[in-house]
């Protein structure tokens, strides 16, 4: 039996060809897939960061609504918090803010993360 070189390489070539189409599929299907999974986990961080910090300003401004507001000076001041799950938000600063009987806790983020300000108000009879 002969084998013809010519018959063999085309065959090659085809082969190839196909290769690279599929491929060139394959890559334009993994891109936008890629993209989806990379901005859906910056969502999901962003809200667990929202959670984490509302539950906190929560926890800690019931805590103040219980009799601890009476230690806080007048006025706007840094507050520091207690809670060990602070250390997952991004960086930031917790306020509390005293007028009278009327109590302002917000957390802000110290740059732009997508959370935005969470902010509890309470006036105490």
């Amino acid at each position: 039996m002969v084998i013809n070189p010519r018959r063999l390489s085309s065959a090659r070539g085809f082969l190839m060809l196909d290769l690279v189409v599929g491929m060139g599929l394959l890559v334009l299907a993994i891109f936008p897939l890629a993209y989806t999974v990379n901005s859906e986990s910056r969502l999901f961080r962003a809200t667990y960061q929202r959670a984490l910090a509302m539950e906190i300003v929560d926890g800690e401004m019931e805590i103040l609504a219980a009799g601890e507001w009476q230690s806080c000076p007048e006025g706007t001041h840094a507050y520091a918090v207690t809670a060990n799950a602070a250390a997952n938000l991004p960086a930031g600063q917790f306020e509390l803010t005293r007028t009278g009987r009327h109590l302002r806790l917000a957390w802000s983020a110290s740059e732009k993360s997508g959370i935005g300000t969470v902010v509890r108000e309470v006036t105490l009879k």
